[in-house]
């Protein structure tokens, strides 16, 4: 089950892309400036950590998430990107992770390092000095 973003928490600013795209580009805002403020979104606490925790350069210091979308010539589409990267993001974060059980090596694993140990240490020594 996706998590629902209202588009009220979304702020949407439309800006002029960068790069080629001839006259075109020089006229026409159709790049996406989407932000998105995590802390005061209606999200559930558990998705606010776990956004707030990733290591994304796109997550400011004040816990807003900056996407910038401007690959498609038209406005409507570069929103559409933007706020499917964004759906994507707090998709990601979800699910909480499953919390991994420490175990023991097995008893055959541990005889087979250390079987593996004992031919490394032959081979080594047999490198060694012929003494007659």
């Amino acid at each position: 089950m996706a998590t629902v973003i209202p588009e009220s928490e979304v702020e949407v600013t439309a800006v002029r892309a960068q790069g080629a795209g001839g006259q075109n580009v020089n006229k026409v805002s159709s790049a996406i400036h989407l932000r998105f403020d995590i802390r005061n979104s209606s999200l559930p606490d558990d998705h606010k950590e776990r956004l707030l925790a990733l290591r994304d350069s796109r997550i400011t210091r004040d816990g807003v998430l900056v996407i910038k979308a401007q690959t498609q010539r038209s406005q409507d589409m570069n929103r559409a990107e933007a706020f499917g990267r964004l759906q994507e993001v707090v998709d990601s974060v979800a699910q909480a992770p499953r919390v991994r059980r420490a175990t023991k090596p097995t008893y055959g694993s541990k005889m087979r390092r250390l079987e593996t140990k004992n031919l490394r240490s032959q081979v080594k020594v047999l490198r060694g000095r012929v003494i007659e």
